[in-house]
């Protein structure tokens, strides 16, 4: 059988193959690689891709479990990793030209992780240079394009992790989220994307952009998916898939809170409607949403922009200064226009965050996740620098990330899954928040609702990928 072919292929279905040895984790490998090597060229999903390596992780896994040495429910499953993760003797290029030819001597700790829990590598994935930007159009690697819409950005900067999953190139990926860059691109290409608590999933190895604000979390094509990933590189069984059972626990009684501010100031109309309707769907299980004011929140994109550019520089410093026409002239510019920024800019931003972070647990603390969107808009095209919603026109970047920005300045999990699609067919993200080191309840609810709607079901046909941008 041809197993990719199924729509509804999802990491739990295939690790109960693969665990009754049904499915040859050989035979999963090839049949991968083989639909890499056809959509690759229009996708560009991928910097580096590990067939050699997939293969020889496959055969091991299959012997392993005839012989009966089952590990668990990731044995055996193929999946990808950013390329900013380090991988022991496979280059690590962090999307920039300065690390093209970067060879790691050891993994980072999820990606043993990964690797102790079965995983086969099929390679690493595309992203924003030095994942630092939304678009993941990288002038080194080239864009990573849409697969529901070639001409459309995937959303970034873990673009290439999104469009793998989206696209059937792999079951599973890892991204990082500093600012949004799991939520957007799973929010843009029809995916579920988790960030975990800040400090729950180590980021050892991982190559910075700023210390306070990243985070490690999985990108899957269900939200059920999503658990076993998570209790791997988190470290301990934070959410087993087994405590994921809408049908003996509902969210009847969950309060689901909605933000008088902020997150639904300008929307593009459809984004609004299909949020809207998530809302009315979780009132429908029986789940009572609840307002609530979030204080500060305003001051969101200045905070994480004064935190974020002077512990990017921390670590740029040396080629910014000493090589700085290697670096893309987006990512170059902006750099160079903050190399004056103030530690007492800095340290203050870092004092409010606090401040901020402390707010919002407290308002969480009177709901158990709050529901607002993943993205004011659905994914713009690749050329585009500015997007219109409503009578006002956005720069792009903020337009794509102003509503991820408050998961990362709070540290709380976030949660984006598909809530439902524009009229030109792009999907349309949910962003679930919950309370801090609750993956469990966040996992909950967002696989009630996904269960109750027909979304996660729904992904690019194979004909929107194979033509030209």
């Amino acid at each position: 059988m041809n197993i990719l072919n199924d729509e509804n292929l999802t990491i739990a279905k295939v690790s109960a193959l693969i665990r009754k040895r049904q499915l040859s984790p050989v035979e999963l490998t090839k049949a991968f690689l083989e639909r890499i090597a056809r959509l690759q060229p229009t996708l560009n999903a991928f910097i580096t891709v590990t067939p050699d390596l997939a293969l020889k992780q496959a055969r091991q896994a299959e012997k392993e479990i005839q012989r009966g040495r089952y590990r668990g429910a990731l044995h055996g499953i193929p999946v990808s990793i950013k390329d900013l993760f380090y991988t022991a003797g496979i280059r690590t290029t962090a999307g920039s030209k300065i690390l093209r030819n970067f060879v790691p001597a050891e993994n980072a700790t999820v990606v043993d992780r990964m690797r102790e829990a079965g995983t086969i590598l099929l390679g690493k994935t595309n992203l924003h240079e030095f994942a630092f930007g939304a678009t993941n159009v990288n002038p080194h690697y080239g864009p990573v394009h849409n697969p529901w819409d070639l001409t459309r950005i995937s959303g970034g900067s873990s673009g290439g992790s999104a469009v793998a999953v989206s696209a059937g190139l792999c079951l599973a990926s890892l991204g990082t989220d500093t600012g949004g860059s799991i939520r957007l691109p799973a929010a843009a290409c029809g995916i579920v994307g988790l960030k975990p608590t800040f400090g729950l999933v180590p980021t050892r190895g991982v190559i910075p952009l700023s210390f306070t604000l990243d985070h490690v979390g999985p990108l899957c094509r269900c939200v059920e998916d999503v658990a076993p990933v998570l209790a791997v590189i988190a470290g301990q069984d934070v959410a087993r898939p087994s405590s994921l059972r809408p049908a003996e626990k509902g969210i009847r009684g969950l309060r689901v809170g909605v933000p008088k501010n902020y997150f639904f100031d300008r929307l593009q109309r459809k984004v609004r409607q299909q949020v809207l309707a998530a809302h009315a769907t979780l009132e429908r299980m029986g789940a009572k949403i609840q307002e609530v004011r979030l204080e500060g929140i305003q001051e969101t994109a200045d905070l994480v922009a004064d935190i974020i550019f002077p512990e990017a520089m921390a670590f740029h410093w040396k080629w910014i200064n000493k090589r700085p026409g290697d670096y893309g002239e987006d990512l170059r510019t902006r750099m160079l226009s903050r190399m004056t920024q103030t530690a007492v800019t800095y340290l203050q931003a870092l004092q409010k965050r606090r401040q901020y972070a402390e707010s919002f647990k407290k308002v969480m603390e009177s709901v158990d996740v709050m529901a607002v969107p993943t993205i004011a808009i659905v994914a713009p095209r690749l050329d585009e620098q500015e997007v219109k919603i409503g009578r006002t026109t956005e720069i792009v970047r903020l337009a794509l990330l102003r509503l991820t920005f408050p998961g990362n300045l709070s540290g709380l999990p976030a949660i984006s899954l598909p809530c439902g699609f524009s009229s030109d067919r792009l999907p349309i993200g949910l962003q679930l928040i919950g309370r801090p080191f609750d993956e469990a309840t966040l996992l909950r609810v967002a696989l009630a609702y996904e269960q109750s709607t027909p979304w996660h079901k729904m992904f690019p046909p194979e004909e929107n990928m194979l033509g030209g941008p």
